[in-house]
C-alpha cells in the first residue's frame, strides 16, 4: 500500500504546476514559499542527461564552486607528506597524514566528505579505490583533488565547492545549499550549477544533452526548470 504524502507535501505540491517548466528564478520564489520543517532541508538539482553512461566517453564529472556556499560543513581529508600536509593543516583541513590516513581508511574510517591527494601520494591512495570509488570520494585532477596545491583545494571545499558525477542511470545531482537561503542565494548557486554540467557535456554526446532539470528540497515536490536560457543542444 503505498504510503500518503504528508499535509506538508500535499499543501507544496498546490504550488507547483507538474506540467510546466518555470524559469530558475520563478522555481526557487516558489520552493521559498514551501511550507518549512522543523530542519534546514538541502535543496538539490537533480539533472536526467542524454548520454549513455555505459560509455566510457560519456562519463559527465566536474566541480562547481556555489558563490554562496552550500550550507553544509565540509570535512576534508587530505593524503600528503612534507611541506603539502602542512600547507593543508594550515588551510584547516580536518585531517592530514599519508600511510596513517591510509590505514585508518583501510580499517573502515569514513568521516569525511572530500578526500585530497597529492600526485606522489597517489600511487598508494588507488589502493583504497574499493573503498573510495563508491562513495564517490577518489581524488581526481580532473576534480582538482589530485594537486600539489593542497591549501587550495582545500580551501575551496570549505567555501563550498561541489562534485558532481553522473550516476549508472544517467542522472546528476547537486546540491545547491539550504533551504534557510536566500532567494538570490540560491537562484546564484543553481545557475552555477547548471552552467557547471552544461559545460562538461562530453563531445561524444549527441542530441539533446540536459533532458530534464528539477530543483526540490529533501521532502519538497520537484519542480521542473527551464534550462534551455543555459543550453545550446
Amino acid at each position: 500500500m503505498a504510503r500518503k504524502p504528508s499535509k506538508r507535501y500535499q499543501a507544496a505540491s498546490k504550488l507547483v504546476d507538474a506540467s510546466r517548466s518555470y524559469a530558475l528564478g520563478e522555481a526557487v520564489k516558489i520552493l521559498k514559499q514551501m511550507p518549512k520543517g522543523k530542519s534546514d532541508e538541502t535543496v538539490d538539482l537533480a539533472f536526467k542527461l542524454g548520454v549513455d553512461p555505459k560509455q566510457s566517453d560519456q562519463m559527465v564529472r566536474g566541480t562547481v564552486a556555489l558563490p554562496n556556499g552550500s550550507g553544509k560543513k565540509v570535512r576534508v581529508l587530505v593524503f600528503a607528506k612534507g611541506e603539502a600536509a602542512e600547507k593543508a593543516k594550515a588551510a584547516g583541513a580536518d585531517f592530514v597524514g599519508f600511510e596513517d590516513l591510509i590505514k585508518k581508511v583501510t580499517e573502515g574510517f569514513q568521516g569525511f566528505d572530500v578526500a585530497v591527494a597529492t600526485p606522489d601520494a597517489m600511487g598508494e591512495v588507488r589502493k583504497l579505490g574499493k573503498i573510495l570509488g563508491p562513495r564517490g570520494l577518489m581524488p581526481n585532477p580532473r576534480t582538482g583533488t589530485v594537486t600539489e596545491d593542497t591549501a587550495k583545494a582545500v580551501k575551496e571545499c570549505k567555501a563550498g565547492r561541489v562534485e558532481f558525477k553522473l550516476d549508472k542511470s544517467g542522472n546528476v545531482h547537486v546540491v545547491a545549499g539550504k533551504v534557510s537561503f536566500e532567494v538570490a542565494a540560491l537562484e546564484e548557486n543553481s545557475k552555477a550549477i547548471i552552467e557547471a554540467v552544461v559545460k562538461a557535456r562530453p563531445a561524444s554526446a549527441k542530441g539533446k544533452f540536459v533532458e530534464n532539470a528539477v530543483l526540490a528540497t529533501t521532502y519538497s515536490p520537484g519542480i521542473h526548470i527551464d534550462v534551455s536560457p543555459f543550453v545550446r543542444n
